[in-house]
């Protein structure tokens, strides 16, 4: 096969003279340049974890403290007061050096120990500083003294052009709650949704917890707050994620789309062409520490750590708990089509492909005709299903000869592509509708066409729409949509496409083609994939899905009646499910940590006693149940959340091998109503005012609980918002379509409660064809 001879450095025959050695010019040089661009990454890395490791100060401070002390020195004067001339006594080789020789060494010396003082001053000096936050619960807008001087300090201890993970030596660590506090926010959070039997009952379990073995357990998870960088996140990743065995599709991955209203290019190759260039232009960033780091109110950072497991990363599945592997730069990328795996490389001769060149290569692999091999169509479904049963094929099969090689091959991609035959997007007669099929499809698919335990997987469609699905056990949503962003704001505003719809730029029709994977698939691993295929088919038949885009009004209008946009949506969330159900439920929505090293995120228990009490609206309930959940936002973000900690508690107790009544009923509630807002991080990269089309419609993901919905929303520019409504169709308490008509009318209720005689648009736009467009 030609993939096989691209693959090896030289050949050789035995004839009857001897050895005939023919060595491969062209793959040689491959082997040079790939060694050269190996060691550019491996010198960048270093230069930049100098860079990081001195911050807040820079490499050439030191230089400037060493001619400053060498200064002060010639002048008579000793500011060492005398630990200079200890170190010159105590040097080594002082019998070899001239006295002068011996007095600028030492100087140098004390310079370097004076230099590392001040960089370990300033860092403690700074993580004291990013340990205040009383910033953010003072009114938007009205910053007292005290803050202004603190943002002053910060800036100043800073220090000027920043890398990625420059700030996170000087992060501090996530506090840990007091048991006492942690359980009267949780006994003021259930409130609402007990009665007072229930209530008196749970007042109980609480205090004897909080007065027994409650002490007990914050003893360990105390000690575990001093000696690790965050007490939560590495359980969190290992119970909540990798130890689940039920399937992760729909369960645990979510997705991203494309542009709502506009397609760039209407040809699938071209459209991946742009889009994989654009990935491995932000990995070259990322590898770099180019990005620049999130910034609170443009001076507070936030943690990084997440970035780190973007790319060449995969979950490998066990038979108790699954792992997270992360390889170096990979420098190709794993596609699937029609049944078939390739491995696509991106590099060539040192260089990353051009677009046009990988739109040449896709659509090589979209004119292959070769059939599958046997086994190896729906291979994938063994991702989508339960985790044990895909644990021990793994092992079973793929652990040796050329299903190692193949799988090895996918696991170790920079990521995963899949170019489906489906047309999606906002189109046809019924575009509303076409956009839940979109969903579903970027959620499970066919449910053996995507590689669910890649870190994200990109989905390029027939008519050139794309979208993306990511496991969600490395990082949490806006690390990967700032990806998202990056990558579709580079694919239309700066690669663009030519006056046919295909890549700019010349092609090398020598490059070799991309290389089929080859399978040998036995008999009883296909039962075992069909199995898996059976389960997660159920699992992607039962889900229901609804998306619209809300534009009568948006966060513009909502903010000029002085109410968070964030805290309206949730008012009007609990509104709904009131109306749907003449119940409230215990609602979760997603808040972040990254403050704090190693934060990921928290809960912000939206159902409260103050939001209850909106069954019969009216404006001053209103105005203090939105303020009652920008309080709870802002304390879990603070590091005075309610579910981290109790869950931290419950492994303890798992730990030492005792059992909690209140622990156990607490981590057993089910969260009926699960929310999440994906905040848009590089508004710059977009013209929401020339270019409004250019906007994704955000992402979703499936219901949490079996009888409740998941709601994530995205609110765009001022006059937009996006939802993505998930439930199952088995419950019968449960509608995608109808809850969102719920939505709807809460949020043009609570508008008009707080707004009367403001005019809004008579007619919703969600029906506004797509445009498709060349450029």
């Amino acid at each position: 096969m030609a993939e096989a001879h691209q693959a090896v450095a030289f050949q050789f025959t035995v004839t009857p003279d001897g050895i005939d050695l023919q060595l491969s010019h062209q793959a040689l040089t491959e082997i040079y340049l790939s060694g050269v661009r190996s060691w550019k990454k491996r010198i960048i890395r270093l230069k930049n974890s100098v860079i990081t490791g001195v911050y807040p100060a820079s490499p050439s401070s030191w230089l400037f403290v060493v001619i400053a002390i060498l200064a002060t020195m010639y002048t008579r004067s000793d500011p060492s007061m005398g630990l200079i001339a200890k170190i010159q006594e105590h040097l080594p080789v002082s019998q070899s050096m001239s006295t002068q020789c011996q007095a600028v060494v030492s100087a140098v010396l004390f310079s370097t120990m004076l230099w590392l003082l001040l960089i370990f001053t300033m860092r403690l000096c700074l993580k004291q500083l990013l340990s205040y936050h009383r910033w953010m619960f003072e009114q938007h807008g009205k910053m007292s003294t005290t803050t202004k001087v603190w943002v002053a300090l910060v800036r100043i201890f800073s220090g000027r052009k920043p890398l990625l993970y420059s700030y996170q030596g000087s992060l501090p660590n996530l506090p840990v709650p007091t048991v006492k506090d942690t359980v009267k926010r949780y006994l003021d959070s259930v409130r609402p949704l007990m009665d007072d039997t229930e209530y008196e009952r749970m007042t109980k379990l609480a205090a004897e917890f909080e007065s027994n073995l409650g002490n007990r357990l914050q003893w360990y998870l105390k000690l575990k707050a001093l000696w690790a960088a965050n007490y939560v996140s590495d359980w969190w990743e290992e119970y909540v994620y990798l130890r689940g065995r039920s399937p992760i599709m729909v369960n645990s991955n979510y997705y991203g789309m494309d542009f709502l209203y506009v397609t760039p290019t209407p040809i699938q190759a071209a459209r991946a062409g742009n889009s994989i260039h654009a990935f491995f232009l932000y990995r070259r960033k990322l590898n770099r520490e180019e990005i620049k780091p999130w910034l609170l109110r443009s001076a507070v950072p936030c943690c990084s750590y997440q970035f780190e497991r973007m790319f060449d990363t995969c979950r490998i599945p066990g038979t108790l708990t699954d792992t997270v592997h992360h390889w170096q730069d990979s420098d190709y990328v794993a596609v699937y089509h029609r049944g078939r795996y390739f491995r696509l490389k991106v590099y060539q001769a040192g260089r990353l492909l051009s677009p046009r060149e990988i739109e040449f290569q896709i659509q090589r692999i979209l004119d292959d005709s070769s059939p599958p091999s046997k086994g190896e169509a729906k291979l994938g479904a063994l991702t989508a299903g339960d985790r044990i049963p895909w644990a021990k094929a793994r092992t079973k099969y793929f652990s040796s000869g050329v299903n190692k090689r193949s799988l090895d091959c996918i696991e170790r991609a920079a990521f995963f592509v899949t170019l489906d035959d489906d047309e999606q997007g906002m189109m046809g007669d019924d575009p509303a509708s076409s956009l839940d099929h979109y969903a579903k499809s970027l959620l499970h698919g066919k449910c053996y066409d995507r590689w669910f335990d890649k870190s994200f997987s990109v989905v390029y469609y027939k008519n050139g729409k794309n979208g993306i699905n990511a496991e969600h056990s490395w990082a949490d949503a806006p690390v990967l949509a700032h990806l998202w962003e990056y990558t579709l704001a580079t694919d239309s505003f700066q690669l663009g496409y030519n006056a046919e719809g295909h890549c700019k730029g010349d092609v090398d029709s020598s490059l070799p083609r991309p290389q089929k994977l080859n399978w040998e698939i036995p008999s009883e691993c296909e039962e075992q994939i069909s199995q898996s295929l059976a389960v997660a088919q159920a699992l992607a038949d039962d889900v229901d899905f609804h998306v619209f885009s809300f534009r009568d009004f948006g966060k513009g209008k909502v903010k000029k009646c002085r109410v968070s946009p964030d805290a309206f949506v949730q008012m009007a969330l609990q509104l709904a499910y009131y109306r749907e159900r003449r119940t409230f439920c215990l609602t979760y929505e997603a808040s972040m940590t990254r403050l704090f090293r190693e934060g990921r995120t928290e809960t912000v228990r939206s159902c409260t006693n103050e939001s209850s009490n909106m069954d019969t609206v009216s404006q001053r309930l209103f105005r203090a149940a939105s303020e009652k959940h920008q309080q709870l936002y802002r304390m879990a973000m603070t590091g005075g959340g309610i579910d981290r900690h109790l869950f931290c508690l419950y492994v303890v107790s798992k730990y030492l091998g005792v059992e909690s009544p209140f622990l156990k009923e607490v981590l057993s509630e089910p969260w009926r109503l699960s929310t999440s807002q994906t905040p848009v991080q590089q508004v710059e990269l977009f013209d929401m005012v020339n270019h409004p089309e250019y906007i994704s419609c955000g992402g979703g993901f499936g219901p949490v609980a079996d009888d409740g919905y998941g709601v994530s929303y995205c609110i765009l520019g001022d006059n937009m918002i996006n939802f993505h409504i998930s439930c199952k169709h088995s419950c019968p308490d449960t509608d995608a379509h109808k809850f969102g008509d719920q939505i709807r009318k809460a949020l043009h209720d609570l508008i008009q409660l707080l707004g009367p005689n403001q005019k809004e648009p008579s007619k919703p736009e969600e029906s506004r064809p797509e445009v498709k467009k060349d450029q």
